[in-house]
């Protein structure tokens, strides 16, 4: 196993190419052949050197359940330098090539235009009422995946990511290579589980956005989903949101003018810090009004969790799918869940249990 190094002032970053496994061919993948996927796309995980034994289990499961098929890249970032023993484990997992970077500290800190007092004292106010609702960390987490995860030296040669989270399992075989299916189908976001945000944490945020818009309607898409965030045809926010610990999307939507000109205006108004505005909700919003429906995709057949939360497909076995869940372990049909609001607005037959 080989590991190219570039070293600069304030990043750092490795690539391991296992080539055995790169180039490889043999039935192991259930008559595929084990050759590297050609489409343009990488894994993306947020991850400390903290995380090493819940990643173990998580890249297992990516392995066997889909990656050994098609061999995508696999990108970790840390706001700290990685440890030797990291980069060696993780790496003699995955079966496709594996690069470190070193977040920049202008990506994982405070703007110059935020009050640091005003951002602690709503942090110390919300620590009894919201998970995470004391974390500085978790903010700058928040901000990072809204708008600079895809902007990484790293992230910029790819078009398309899967977000891969810590402790996540996949429960499904899935046998075909879903990057190809985003760009042959022209989709544009993939999620498996939409839940509610809490209140608290996202109190201005339909405020501000609607103040961008006012500035900028012509950035809505003419067939968006906005009655997906909003039950009052946009009047306010219903807290709606995909949750992008999985998110399947093409970053040429984040780094297009619309998303920008959006993040730079929630990140100048202050929210990450004083509140505590997720990515996903912010992310939400975005694809909501400036994606067109059609471009959104529910990946149905791919059994997910995040703890504490499961997406397992219906009726597995009749479709043919390969699940290690029980679909009475699904969330989306629970009232907090919004995928009913999801169907309703794209248009899909509602299952009978729940229609």
């Amino acid at each position: 196993m080989g590991c190219l190094w570039a070293i600069g002032s304030d990043r750092y970053y490795g690539t391991y190419s296992p080539t055995s496994l790169y180039n490889s061919t043999s039935n192991a993948g259930g008559g595929h052949t084990m050759s590297k996927s050609p489409e343009n796309a990488t894994f993306v995980t947020l991850a400390r050197n903290s995380d090493l034994g819940e990643l173990m289990n998580t890249i297992r499961s990516v392995e066997d359940r889909y990656n050994h098929r098609y061999h995508h890249d696999w990108v970790f970032l840390n706001d700290e330098p990685f440890t030797s023993n990291f980069m060696e484990v993780v790496s003699s997992l995955i079966s496709g090539n594996v690069k470190f970077g070193l977040i920049p500290e202008e990506h994982w800190s405070y703007p110059e235009w935020i009050n640091q007092t005003i951002a602690r004292e709503a942090r110390e106010e919300m620590e009894a009422q919201v998970i995470y609702g004391e974390s500085e960390s978790y903010r700058h987490m928040c901000r990072f995946e809204s708008g600079f995860f895809f902007q990484h030296p790293i992230m910029q040669q790819y078009k398309y990511y899967w977000r891969i989270e810590p402790s996540i399992q996949l429960h499904c075989d899935i046998e075909y290579d879903v990057f190809r299916f985003m760009r042959e189908t022209g989709k544009k976001y993939g999620f498996t589980i939409t839940l509610r945000e809490f209140e608290v944490t996202v109190a201005s945020l339909w405020d501000v956005t609607k103040n961008f818009l006012s500035h900028n309607p012509d950035y809505v898409a003419e067939d968006n989903l906005v009655h997906f965030i909003s039950d009052d045809a946009g009047h306010s926010y219903n807290l709606c949101h995909f949750w992008s610990n999985f998110e399947i999307a093409d970053m040429d939507f984040w780094r297009d003018e619309p998303y920008q000109a959006y993040f730079d205006y929630l990140d100048h108004a202050g929210g990450f810090f004083y509140e505590r505005w997720g990515d996903a909700p912010v992310h939400s919003l975005a694809v909501s009004l400036f994606m067109n429906a059609s471009d959104i995709h529910l990946f149905d057949d791919i059994g997910y969790t995040h703890p504490p939360f499961t997406h397992c497909p219906s009726n597995p076995r009749e479709r043919g799918l390969k699940c290690s869940c029980l679909p009475e372990q699904n969330f989306d049909w629970d009232p907090y869940s919004c995928m009913k609001v999801f169907y309703q607005q794209k248009g899909f037959q509602l299952p009978p249990e729940v229609a």
